[in-house]
């Protein structure tokens, strides 16, 4: 099913099916894992390459070689930007805690207060992958194994994806779109019971 607000096209399972990111269980598998970088906007290049100075010191040394050899994205297969990779396959930018957990070094930044910008908004909104088309806009949930246990943890807690993600959901689309999207669960739920 697919629910249509404004231009874009949202997949009902952002709001049937359950999430909570489990840091403990996955160690921030989502920067590391993948087929390519994040996707960046031309207007986060432009944020990406104002900050990197501010970053570099969150960054590990693999990652600073990369973005100094290639810059702070590249296009994938699909000729989309997406953020630079270093050898290995994680992000440039992800740094790792002593238990190996991957985090992101420009929200490292951020959280320091060193840069006023998180970090790009498809690593927000992940598993929500967004894709603009000339038309309209789709607005998917990526169900990948790498956040199996994430899902483990939402179907506990009951919480669908689309409130796990208010914050980068409203920042990304305005507080209109995320109130249409409690509406459309509201709905999706009496239709159930009926």
């Amino acid at each position: 099913m697919i629910v249509e607000i404004g231009d874009k096209l949202v997949s009902a399972s952002l709001l049937e099916k359950r999430f909570v990111c489990d840091l403990n269980a996955c160690k921030g598998a989502c920067c590391v894992e993948g087929d390519a970088g994040a996707p960046v906007t031309l207007a986060e290049i432009s944020m990406l390459e104002s900050i990197l100075e501010k970053v570099k010191p969150y960054m590990t040394g693999k990652g600073i070689e990369a973005v100094e050899s290639s810059g702070v994205f590249y296009m994938d297969e699909d000729n989309d930007p997406v953020t630079t990779l270093m050898e290995g396959g994680a992000c440039a930018f992800t740094v790792f805690e002593e238990d190996g957990t991957a985090k992101c070094g420009i929200e490292k930044a951020y959280y320091d207060k060193e840069i006023n910008w998180k970090k790009p908004l498809s690593c927000e909104l992940f598993p929500i992958r967004v894709k603009e088309y000339t038309q309209f806009t789709a607005v998917n949930y990526e169900e990948i194994d790498i956040c199996k246990p994430a899902c483990s943890c939402g179907e506990k807690l009951n919480v669908p994806v689309y409130r796990f993600l208010k914050a980068p959901i409203i920042r990304g689309f305005g507080e209109d779109f995320y109130n249409e999207l409690v509406e459309a669960e509201k709905l999706l739920s009496k239709e159930k019971d009926e």
